[in-house]
């Protein structure tokens, strides 16, 4: 049986299919056909991110990320519930997505790493528990 071969980001007549990441969830964006045209003002990976943006609190959530991992040994982990936890209270489960996008959006930067049982993952694909790093 043979294998389709994935086409590199920068293949293609155009060739001008660079990596992206979405600036609200901070997870891969995916080239589409329909983009060819416009592919260079893509920002967003789906309509629900376009509609939700960055707003006050994703900002204050990853300040806090950086604060909790300032106060912490350079080689300490934190998991985004402690971000969630410091900004919401009692209502902190409600930021543990906002908390995820936060992180993936700060990876995408190159601020930290994302985490799964001591070994860096992809923020795009990662489930279940992540743990937070500084980039190392």
């Amino acid at each position: 049986m043979a294998h389709r071969q994935h086409a590199s980001a920068s293949s293609g007549p155009d060739g001008d299919r660079a990596d992206k990441t979405c600036a609200s969830c901070g997870r891969r964006i995916e080239w589409r056909a329909k983009w060819a045209k416009n592919w260079a003002a893509v920002k967003y990976c789906s309509d629900a991110c376009r509609a939700h943006r960055v707003d006050d609190t994703d900002l204050r959530l990853e300040e806090t990320i950086e604060t909790l991992l300032a106060a912490r040994a350079a080689d300490a982990t934190i998991c985004p519930s402690d971000a969630a936890r410091a900004i919401g209270g009692d209502e902190w489960r409600d930021l543990m997505e906002p908390a995820r996008r936060a992180a993936r959006r700060m990876v995408a930067r190159g601020d930290l790493q994302i985490t799964q049982g001591g070994s860096v993952v992809d923020p795009s694909t990662a489930k279940g528990p992540i743990r937070l790093r500084r980039p190392r």
